[in-house]
């Protein structure tokens, strides 16, 4: 029998007619080492361009103990899509990541992103990892592999997503897991530098309801400024005061604000309570409460509010606590005390 003859002009199909460029991916390759370069560090054998990256424990450690995070930016991307902002965003996954894998004592080691989009754009991706790469340098950690997905028809035109995986290490003997915090305990807290990574879908929302200038001066920055300020890592400060002191607990103050993240690190019977006095509430806090109406609870269960990360601390230790940590760059304020429970009370109560 005869085959079928195609038609003339027909013509074979390339990945790029597909919608997929692997030379976009190559050239992104190529634009992200310099980046990821500066971020090595002790342990590094081999990292960005392989199969697999590969990293060595280092020897400092006698017993370590590898513990691993992973998180995504969420809605801040779309706000950072409709300003067409993409530097900062970067600093925004390594932290999210990096900040949680800390509070258990780890010093973290290595940092990989995962970067889809449905067309690649090789100056927006190399800005973003540009980005990451500093969140890694900021964190001390490096940052030696990742994946970048092309897939058309999987997200709409200048978009992207990201997600980041950090791995860390800490002595087996000096988990911080909560299990040392005692009634009489000091809560610190740490400065956040701004809404960070978590309520965004409530932000986008005060925004559209508020339909402010984001050019307009706040507080001595444009609005846009402050709304894309990028999470504030803690990791050198707080492993420079964990040599110096024993850490009871830390809490990352993310997604749950401060009445949802610092029982994760409470005992049953213990309850931490906060005066919201303590602190002053950032004015972009102010802001967004007034125009959007916003309860002082909510405030409190979606927001940091100010605070980034509670340190909690034997009471004999807290002024030795603030003064490393403000001369690492830190705001520290005390702001609470841990106590026993009352009967029915919740972990973390404001007043």
């Amino acid at each position: 029998m005869n085959q079928p003859k195609s038609a003339p002009d027909a013509q074979g199909l390339s990945y790029r007619d597909a919608g997929v460029d692997i030379e976009a991916g190559d050239a992104l390759v190529d634009a992200i080492k310099p980046f990821a370069k500066k971020t090595l560090r002790d342990g590094v054998l081999a990292g960005i361009g392989g199969f697999g990256a590969l990293f060595e424990v280092p020897k400092k450690y006698r017993e370590p103990v590898l513990v691993s995070g992973t998180d995504g930016v969420g809605t801040k991307l779309k706000l950072a899509f409709h300003l067409n902002r993409h530097d900062t965003v970067g600093q925004d996954l390594v932290a999210m990541s990096v900040n949680d894998i800390l509070v258990q004592g780890a010093e973290p080691l290595f940092f990989l992103d995962y970067f889809a989009c449905g067309k690649l754009e090789v100056g927006t991706a190399a800005t973003v990892v540009k980005g990451v790469a500093y969140g890694c340098e900021l964190a001390g950690c490096a940052l030696i592999g990742g994946e970048t997905a092309e897939m058309p028809g999987m997200y709409p035109d200048g978009e992207y997503d990201l997600a980041g995986f950090a791995v860390g290490a800490v002595e087996k003997a000096n988990i911080i897991d909560g299990s040392k915090i005692a009634p009489g305990d000091i809560v610190l807290g740490l400065a956040s530098s701004g809404i960070h990574s978590n309520g965004y879908s409530l932000v986008r929302k005060i925004i559209e309801r508020a339909q402010p200038d984001l050019t307009a001066d706040f507080d001595g920055r444009p609005l846009a400024d402050a709304l894309m300020a990028p999470t504030r890592i803690y990791v050198k400060s707080m492993l420079a005061l964990m040599e110096k002191i024993t850490v009871k607990g830390m809490a990352h103050i993310t997604g749950g604000g401060l009445v949802e993240n610092i029982p994760r690190v409470l005992q049953a019977g213990l309850t931490a309570e906060l005066d919201h006095r303590a602190w002053p509430l950032p004015p972009l806090f102010s802001w967004l409460q007034k125009h959007g109406g916003v309860a002082d609870a909510e405030m409190h269960r979606v927001f940091n509010c100010g605070i980034g990360m509670a340190v909690i601390v034997a009471a004999q230790d807290v002024q030795q606590a603030i003064g490393t940590l403000s001369a690492a760059g830190e705001q520290v304020w005390q702001i609470g005390t841990v106590r026993q429970s009352k009967a029915g009370e919740a972990q973390t109560v404001v007043i």
